[in-house]
């Protein structure tokens, strides 16, 4: 009996030992090749992002499964697609689904949540330990705070005698941009560094138009900025010694909040930039090139170093095994898509990935709809409808963002700005390739309940067997 009571008091601290601090960062907005590690040719613009990927492991294809910032969170917390979780859009997810911060809460941590706690989970908020709103954060911006933030989680874990689930989200580079019209808060956040149009990089998938150049620069800031609350989060975590028992993840929410990325399944919306630092476990400077990874596998993923079961009823899966260097099966393709936008209004996409081809299916597009969010906010979508009034090509280009068309496909290794739509000039090369994806896509619909499954059979000719 003494035995049993010895090993009884000394099993739990032994197991709580052997659990990893889990660290997860965002950036809200970020595109992926808007960070060093991934391809940025801006020199100096993300230099704590490079440092972590440098430290850790790079998941090249890595997506987000919805490109909207509350679907994409919450996707991440429950490990399930958002037809499956309940929030479609801006909407709680359903009372039955379990999320990651409840079963690590159970499963023994501190939990910490800092900046964007209006859109990750709001309905479980008891879940967390420790809120700090982006009104505590500088408008989500300040390093100092952050700084702060993660010291009161640190000490509040060992305070508790536990190890520590803080997820930090930076609100940055999401507008207002740094230095823009709409930034009108006094103070303004500061950096360190502030670009200018000049030197900035513009993607193909937008014009090189003064005011685009000028918007891209402000944006570009503002990916400095989220770099420094990066820098701030992780130099805390050193501070602490923490850093050699600590998991740590980074990924963006979606793309930049510019046409053609966030809020729809282009390549520049749903790839994101996804590192992996885990000292002992995951090995330093590697990349992987193979493997399709999406939001739905991040709580999975944590729940497994935790040692903790997996959520019940969750799409995703571990990514443990790839840490490693190893092979998963069925990692060959990822499906992503949008429902609705912050403004309520319904726009259905629903896309796939496979190999180097994206197909996406605009289930909206009746050559009368107009396509309406942020991203036309800014600088860039007023100068390109300005331009496009002597300009037919970008016309064009305009037009189709606007009211786009039912069937989009595109070769990602020629051309990942999507600006040829393969299916808008069929032939016997592409067909095939598009009714595979077609079908493909129907699978997925069928087999996770999306409620969409009857408008994409009404529009789309499927090849079904």
């Amino acid at each position: 009996m003494l035995r049993i009571l010895v090993f009884l008091l000394f099993a739990g601290p032994l197991a709580l030992a052997a659990q990893p601090n889990l660290l997860l960062i965002t950036a809200d907005d970020l595109n992926c090749d808007s960070v060093g590690a991934f391809g940025c040719q801006l020199e100096g613009i993300t230099p704590h992002l490079d440092r972590l990927a440098a430290q850790g492991l790079c998941l090249d294809r890595g997506f987000v499964t919805a490109s909207i910032c509350q679907p994409s969170r919450a996707v991440w917390m429950t490990g399930r697609y958002p037809h499956r979780n309940g929030a479609l859009g801006f909407d709680p997810i359903l009372p039955e689904v379990p999320s990651l911060p409840e079963a690590l809460q159970a499963g023994g941590y501190f939990t910490a949540l800092l900046g964007k706690a209006k859109h990750v989970v709001p309905t479980r908020h008891k879940a967390f330990d420790l809120i700090r709103d982006e009104e505590a954060l500088g408008r989500g911006r300040d390093t100092g705070l952050y700084a702060a933030g993660v010291r009161a989680t640190i000490e509040g874990a060992k305070a508790a005698g536990k190890p520590f689930f803080l997820m930090a989200n930076a609100h940055d580079p999401h507008r207002p941009f740094a230095g823009s019209d709409q930034e009108t808060w006094r103070p303004r956040p500061a950096t360190r560094r502030t670009f200018q149009a000049h030197e900035v990089p513009l993607p193909k998938f937008l014009p090189d138009l003064p005011e685009v150049r000028r918007e891209m620069a402000e944006y570009f800031t503002s990916v400095h900025r989220a770099d420094e609350v990066v820098g701030a989060i992780l130099a805390e975590l050193e501070q602490a010694g923490l850093t050699g028992e600590t998991l740590v993840m980074f990924m963006s929410d979606n793309g930049m909040p510019l046409p053609f990325a966030k809020s729809n399944c282009y390549w520049h919306s749903n790839r994101t930039p996804w590192i992996v630092r885990w000292p002992g476990e995951v090995k330093a400077a590697t990349r992987d090139r193979e493997h399709f990874v999406s939001g739905i596998d991040v709580a999975p993923t944590l729940l497994d170093a935790a040692g903790l079961p997996p959520l019940a009823g969750a799409d995703g899966r571990s990514l443990k095994p790839l840490f490693k260097g190893q092979r998963q099966q069925d990692r060959k393709r990822v499906f992503t898509m949008v429902e609705r936008i912050w403004a309520g209004k319904e726009y259905p996409m629903r896309a796939v990935v496979e190999e180097d081809f994206l197909y996406i299916w605009n289930g909206w597009a009746d050559g009368k709809t107009r396509f309406q969010n942020e991203s036309q906010s800014g600088r860039s979508m007023k100068a390109m409808r300005e331009a496009a009034k002597n300009d037919p090509d970008l016309a064009r280009r305009v037009d189709h963002f606007v009211h786009r068309c039912r069937e989009e496909m595109y070769d990602l290794k020629k051309d990942p700005d999507c600006l040829h739509n393969l299916i808008a000039k069929p032939n016997d090369a592409w067909n095939p390739r598009a009714s595979a994806m077609t079908k493909s896509l129907w699978h997925w619909m069928k087999e996770t309940g999306d409620p969409q499954r009857g408008s994409f059979e009404a529009q789309v000719e499927l090849a079904l067997d």
